[in-house]
């Protein structure tokens, strides 16, 4: 088409994502050792998926001693190479569809891109998995390399997050995708990744692109969230007529002008939102039975604070972090986190 090739000339290595490649199913990778995907693109400048190896390489060169520097470095390259090799892919397919959105005047071919956009979401969802699952599930996997391990993947992950949230972010403001929660077709969360706890306990890990109203009723007023975190609990084998359940815990903040009534504009920027972590309670329907649940349109809810961060929103590895604390609190002192 005219207009591709208009926007393949605007500089070496900008072309619109193949669509494809964004086919349901289809995985940036085809097997869990994450080698390097067939027919990825040329590697773009260096980025800084590769300043997280280098990090995590300094990190143990200069943690280490002389004798076994050498040895640590090498052990870490080996081990991140691959890693950054995906991530590397995966970026340059959001700087595909951010720069076909700028770029091209093809109105059909962005819409087309906006229709991709969940379909690209769930081809970062195995990577999501595999970083969350080899960061922070127990027992660790990686023996005295585990700390900076676990900084490398959870850098990562940091990464791929916020971009994915700006492609979104991007999008919706053309008014390609919508951000509204009680929107079906709407992009309002995406999952980014899965980790065990123990036997019987997994956290998935949903981040909201926007701030969202903690529920569709707006109650408890004034409060937004912006990741979610659902804990999944499978009973124990020897236990009796107990089932499987699920519990929510979410990152939030409450805008605190809005509850004193001042204005934005006359008060400091800085507390104006206080975050915390706190866990859904439900509040009915009371009745039991199927009728009750399909004529209420919005399940109430309350939220039980359980944990005061301060001012400043935590990124969403931090953010974790502080959750895994928190249950670990909740469970008692049996395990650390």
């Amino acid at each position: 088409m005219a207009t591709e090739q208009w926007f393949s000339g605007l500089g070496p290595g900008i072309t619109p994502p193949a669509l494809e490649d964004l086919e349901p199913g289809a995985q940036p990778c085809g097997n869990p050792s994450w080698a390097t995907p067939p027919g990825r693109p040329e590697d773009p400048p260096a980025t800084e998926a590769e300043g997280a190896q280098v990090q995590v390489a300094e990190a143990a060169t200069l943690d280490a001693g002389p004798a076994v520097a050498a040895p640590t470095r090498l052990t870490l390259d080996a081990m991140f190479s691959p890693i950054t090799e995906q991530l590397r892919y995966l970026l340059k397919k959001a700087d595909d569809f951010q720069s076909y959105l700028l770029y091209s005047r093809d109105q059909v071919q962005k819409e087309q891109l906006a229709r991709a956009m969940p379909t690209f979401l769930r081809m970062c969802e195995p990577y999501f998995l595999y970083l969350e699952a080899a960061a922070r599930s127990t027992p660790p996997i990686h023996g005295a390399l585990q700390e900076m391990v676990r900084k490398g993947l959870l850098d990562i992950s940091q990464q791929l997050t916020l971009c994915l949230e700006q492609l979104v972010l991007m999008y919706a403001s053309f008014g390609f995708v919508e951000l509204e929660e009680t929107d079906p077709l709407s992009i309002s969360s995406f999952f980014c990744g899965r980790f065990s706890i123990n036997p019987f306990q997994e956290v998935s890990i949903f981040r909201y692109c926007a701030p969202a109203a903690y529920t569709a009723s707006r109650q408890p007023r004034y409060l937004y969230k912006k990741m979610r975190w659902n804990l999944e609990t499978t009973p124990k084998p020897s236990s009796q007529g107990q089932h499987a359940r699920v519990d929510y815990y979410f990152l939030c903040y409450r805008d605190t002008w809005e509850d004193t009534g001042q204005s934005p504009a006359t008060s400091c920027p800085q507390i104006q939102k206080l975050w915390s972590i706190g866990r859904w309670v439900p509040l009915g329907p009371e009745d039991d039975d199927l009728y009750s649940w399909v004529s209420c349109p919005q399940p109430p809810g309350d939220y039980q604070q359980l944990l005061t961060i301060g001012f400043e929103e935590p990124s969403h590895v931090l953010a974790t972090d502080l959750l895994l604390q928190v249950l670990a609190g909740q469970a008692g002192p049996a395990r650390g986190c």
